[in-house]
């Protein structure tokens, strides 16, 4: 299996153990992140999943949304229909309905890559996971999309 540039980018952070300073300090590594979106947050504490997203693909010489938004790669790339290794999954996060559809691109989120699914889950590696860029575990029916380049 070939593993794209951008997951591997996200893999070697995830090596780093790269995750949150609790308290007044903040992690330099996770404000860059911050620095491939238009917000370009100054700390650590702002959700950074969508900027870690960002930072990984901007690495990888890959356009993305500069948006520090989760939900913002529901419009990006291309849309698939089966899900490859290392594609960008977006979650719903909370378990509400009404704001939490796909098509509400300021609603919660989550974004991350893919690296493996069955018909229960998906395990994503993505920022801000537990403060920290990790894998995890999610169930399905929390898809609100899986997106590619293009």
């Amino acid at each position: 299996m070939i593993t794209p540039p951008w997951l591997r980018i996200a893999l070697e952070e995830y090596d780093r153990g790269v995750e949150e300073i609790h308290g007044a300090e903040h992690n330099p590594r996770i404000i860059e992140y911050h620095g491939a979106t238009t917000m370009r947050a100054s700390t650590d504490e702002v959700p950074w999943c969508s900027s870690f997203v960002c930072w990984c693909l901007m690495e990888a010489g890959v356009y993305q949304t500069q948006s520090a938004a989760a939900r913002s790669y529901l419009t990006w790339g291309l849309p698939m229909a089966h899900h490859p290794y290392g594609s960008i999954v977006v979650l719903r996060r909370g378990s509400g309905s009404g704001s939490q559809g796909p098509d509400v691109h300021d609603a919660p989120g989550h974004v991350g890559f893919l690296l493996y699914e069955n018909k229960h889950e998906f395990q994503i590696i993505a920022g801000n996971q537990g403060d920290r860029v990790s894998i995890q575990s999610f169930e399905r029916d929390r898809l609100l999309g899986c997106r590619w380049p293009g």
